[in-house]
């Protein structure tokens, strides 16, 4: 059950942030659901390894190059989701920092009005 929740508030987030960053397009619930599945994917391989083997570089930047490969990885990920566009690594960027945040916030609401980490 939690997969699904964080599933879908990764779409909603993914949703905001198309309405707020220019240059980041969704265009529609379902784009958002494949790009969750394919943002999680694409973060959970190819961006892990780009975090190890970049991780002196995010320490000297005090974790802000973090966003440079998730914006990186945002931009890979729209190439293979139809309906999912990233104009320019500058959308990517900024959407990444923006996404983080709509994420956190929403994960913030949700565990609380589920109760939080209960197993």
């Amino acid at each position: 059950m939690r997969l699904l929740v964080n599933w879908l508030v990764s779409a909603l987030a993914l949703l905001v942030v198309a309405h707020v960053v220019s240059g980041f397009h969704v265009s529609g619930f379902v784009a958002a659901l494949i790009a969750a599945v394919v943002i999680g994917f694409v973060n959970a391989t190819l961006g892990l390894l780009l975090k190890v083997i970049t991780f002196p570089l995010t320490l000297m930047t005090l974790g802000l190059f973090w966003f440079v490969i998730n914006g990186l990885m945002l931009l890979f990920a729209s190439a293979f989701v139809p309906g999912f566009e990233v104009r320019g690594f500058g959308a990517a960027f900024i959407g990444a920092i923006v996404l983080a945040i709509v994420n956190a916030l929403f994960r913030l609401i949700v565990g609380a009005t589920t109760g939080g980490n209960r197993r």
